[in-house]
C-alpha cells in the first residue's frame, strides 16, 4: 500500500492542488491514509515524473500560481492494477498492543488507565466513522459528489455503498479492539 495509490484514488475523483490534498488527507476524519504534506508534495513530483498524474499551471487572482493535478490514463491504469491484485498482509507494528504484551511491569491501576483511555479512543473513532459511512451512504461527502459526477446514474448506490463499507469495516475493528481492551480491565480486577 503506498501514498501513491491513496493520491490515484482521490486524483480519480477529480483535479486537486497539492495544498488541496494535503487539506483532504488532514481533514478527513480519521480516513483510511493518512499523510503529511512533506511527503504529498515529492509524491505528486514523483507520480508526474512517472506519468501518473499530469500537473497544469494555474492562475489565480492576478499572481498567485499553483499546479493543479489530474490523473493521467496511464495513473488509472495503475490505480486499477493495484486495486485489483491481492498485496500480502502488512507487517504487525501495533505499539498499542506492544505496549498491553508488557502491562506486567506496571501496576494494575497504571495499566487500566491506559486501557481506559484506549477505549475511549476506539468509541470515538466508531462515532466518527459511523458519521462519514451516513455521509457517504447519503453522497454527502464532497468526494463522493465529485466522483459520481463521472460515473453513471445507475452505479451510484452501489458505489457509495461500497465506501460506506470499507468504514464499516474500520468500526466493526475498533469495536473489536474496545471489547479486546474492557476484557483487559476485567482480567486486571480480577488480578487486583
Amino acid at each position: 500500500m503506498s501514498l501513491q495509490h491513496a493520491l490515484l484514488g482521490v486524483l480519480e475523483a477529480r483535479p486537486m492542488n497539492g495544498y488541496e490534498l494535503t487539506r483532504f488527507f488532514e481533514a478527513a476524519p480519521r480516513w483510511v491514509w493518512s499523510a503529511p504534506h512533506s511527503q504529498i508534495y515529492p509524491a505528486l513530483r514523483q507520480m508526474e515524473q512517472a506519468g501518473l498524474i499530469e500537473g497544469q499551471q494555474e492562475i489565480r487572482g492576478t499572481k498567485l500560481r499553483r499546479r493543479v493535478y489530474s490523473i493521467t490514463e496511464r495513473g488509472l491504469a495503475e490505480l486499477r492494477a493495484w486495486v485489483g491484485t491481492e498485496h500480502a498482509a502488512p507487517p504487525v507494528r501495533d505499539a498499542f498492543f506492544l505496549q498491553a504484551l508488557f502491562f506486567d511491569m506496571v501496576e494494575p491501576e497504571r495499566a487500566a488507565s491506559v486501557l481506559e483511555t484506549y477505549v475511549a479512543q476506539q468509541e470515538k473513532l466508531i462515532a466518527e466513522w459511523r458519521a462519514h459511512s451516513e455521509a457517504l451512504l447519503a453522497k454527502e461527502t464532497d468526494l463522493i459528489k465529485e466522483r459520481l459526477k463521472n460515473r453513471p446514474p445507475v452505479e451510484h448506490e452501489r458505489i457509495a455503498r461500497l465506501k460506506a463499507h470499507v468504514f464499516k469495516g474500520q468500526m466493526a475493528v475498533a469495536q473489536a479492539r474496545a471489547d479486546w481492551a474492557r476484557e483487559g480491565l476485567r482480567l486486571l480486577a480480577e488480578d487486583g
